[in-house]
């Protein structure tokens, strides 16, 4: 007895090639981080981290990158040299609470190529444009085009003060701005150093990398990347954060042990 055969099961479609979505249409950009963690102990010295990604543009339209890194914000006090009768005294204490602890930018080309002061200042990119909590704010205003304009108790001394704040930052290798710190090393594709300093403060960063095109922003992508203490000085600042009378008691009880250690060691001699 002859019987039909079943007809063979449907052939499985192969499937589809992993691929970006609308990378041939759609004009954006991507970056990664060579490392988003970097650990701190007593033999931190600094590092140097790469950033790399790519331009996607389907146009012949030429396109700008602009790398900016911030670190977790900490208050700055600042207190400026006054003299009164010969007699030089400390003026009364600024404190700004909203400065970040790290600050770099990075671009194809200066800032001010890239895109007008306008621009740049709304999206705050470059230490020029970079905001800064002014002390006991008072109201708002609108200046040179630029709304919520803060206005203080410094009056017009603000930009002063404001400009030590990131001198100070400047000088100890936190603030950084580099004109030509993102090159393309081949079509689309680009890379940028991000250089942290062995006093770089631990906590989250972040970084946009913003794609520019005609000097409006044509799109942007975040990173974060996070400085940690490990061993055994993140245990020791652990413990000092989580009881610190303990720690403040065990300090000044060291304290003493060695200063009496010394005293009993300059008394033989």
């Amino acid at each position: 007895m002859i019987q039909a055969l079943p007809p063979p099961p449907p052939a499985l479609e192969a499937p589809p090639p992993e691929r970006s979505e609308a990378t041939a249409t759609e004009l954006r950009v991507a970056a990664a981080l060579t490392d988003a963690r970097v650990k701190v102990d007593s033999r931190f010295r600094g590092a140097t981290l790469v950033l790399y990604g790519a331009v996607f543009n389907p146009t012949d339209d030429p396109t700008d990158v602009v790398v900016v890194v911030r670190g977790p914000d900490a208050p700055v006090r600042l207190v400026r040299k006054t003299r009164n009768n010969g007699v030089w005294l400390n003026s009364r204490p600024v404190l700004f609470e909203g400065a970040p602890g790290f600050y770099m930018t990075a671009s194809t080309r200066p800032l001010s190529d890239v895109a007008d002061f306008g621009q740049l200042r709304r999206l705050g990119v470059g230490v020029d444009h970079l905001r800064i909590d002014a002390p006991e704010e008072s109201r708002t205003v609108t200046r040179y085009g630029v709304r919520d304009v803060v206005i203080s108790r410094l009056g017009e001394d603000y930009l002063d003060w404001r400009r030590a704040v990131i001198r100070l930052k400047e000088d100890a290798a936190l603030y950084d701005t580099d004109p030509e710190g993102v090159t393309f090393v081949d079509r689309g594709l680009f890379r940028a150093e991000v250089k942290l300093p062995a006093t770089a403060p631990t906590g989250q960063y972040y970084a946009q990398v913003w794609l520019f095109r005609d000097g409006e922003p044509a799109g942007v992508s975040n990173l974060t990347l996070t400085v940690e203490k490990v061993g055994f000085e993140r245990d020791i600042y652990e413990f000092a954060h989580r009881r610190p009378w303990t720690y403040g008691v065990l300090c000044v009880l060291l304290a003493l042990a060695m200063g009496y250690g010394t005293s009993r060691v300059f008394r033989r001699e």
